[in-house]
């Protein structure tokens, strides 16, 4: 597997299997400058006193909502001037959503991480565009896609030269309105020897169930945020919120800002843990497709 090296405002942080677990955090949408500097304050803290590599994420733009009167967020050209704040003041990556391949050049000024939303994860055009930028790129499985189906997307962003990629798991479609997560797709997406991140927010998601928007169920969060760390994975993306329930977009699923911290020491518990076994005999080498 390859081990990425992310040149973050307070030094390279190393992605990768032999590497630290690295967290990737921050609300869903960027809803004001206030509750992400709020947002960005503690997690600064919570980083202090675990020691641990966090990269902030929150979108600009959710572009794909359920409902037209849905919040989306407040811009581009705002949203990454917060980002940079965040970025300088407290020495985070910054990630966020990028939607079409026009928007790449702008959110590369800013952005660490140019994150592929799943939806969009077969977009040629902007594929390319992302790895042409030289920047990470953290591509979602969609969840219509099977896991080996993931090597044809990478393989879009290799063929630019650009071989900087993060793959993240957030579960599948399982009939209407649900998402089930198969730790199968851990290995498989393994073997395409890229680092990969489990997405334990949007994995208990319920899209569209909510009527207008979309449901979920963060009790479940911590169950399969541990159980990604045991069967194996190099990071772990969860969105925050320091009031979930009141949250625009996503706070079903969210997990409550002041719950982060121990449910991170837990975390950082399993991945010691694997870390400690034995490497399984069966799934040290590609995976059949």
């Amino acid at each position: 597997m390859r081990t990425l090296s992310l040149e973050g405002p307070r030094g390279p942080i190393a992605l990768g299997e032999n590497a630290p677990p690295f967290f990737i955090l921050g609300p869903c949408v960027i809803e004001s400058r206030a509750l992400v500097r709020e947002v960005a304050s503690e997690l600064a803290s919570i980083r202090e006193r675990l020691g641990v590599s966090i990269l902030f994420k929150s979108s600009y733009d959710k572009a794909n909502r359920t409902s037209v009167k849905s919040f989306r967020g407040i811009g581009m050209e705002e949203g990454l001037s917060i980002l940079s704040e965040v970025r300088s003041e407290w020495g985070f990556p910054v990630v966020s959503d990028v939607h079409d391949a026009e928007q790449v050049s702008a959110a590369s000024e800013v952005l660490d991480v140019l994150q592929i939303p799943a939806f969009l994860c077969r977009q040629t055009d902007l594929l390319v565009a992302a790895g042409e930028s030289g920047k990470v790129v953290h591509v979602k499985k969609g969840q219509f896609l099977a896991p080996e189906d993931m090597r044809h997307v990478v393989d879009k962003i290799a063929a630019t030269g650009n071989h900087r990629i993060l793959v993240c798991e957030r579960g599948v479609s399982f009939g209407y309105h649900a998402l089930v997560v198969d730790f199968r797709s851990l290995p498989v997406l393994t073997s395409l020897g890229y680092p990969v991140v489990f997405d334990a927010t949007h994995s208990v998601q319920s899209p569209g169930g909510a009527g207008g928007r979309s449901g979920g169920d963060r009790r479940f969060v911590w169950p399969l945020a541990r159980a990604a760390a045991m069967v194996g994975c190099q990071g772990i993306f969860m969105e925050v919120h320091p009031d979930p329930d009141r949250a625009p977009s996503d706070g079903p699923n969210m997990v409550p800002l002041g719950k982060l911290e121990s449910l991170l020491e837990s975390l950082l518990a399993c991945f010691s843990l694997k870390k400690s076994l034995p490497e399984d005999p069966f799934l040290t080498g590609d995976v059949p497709s």
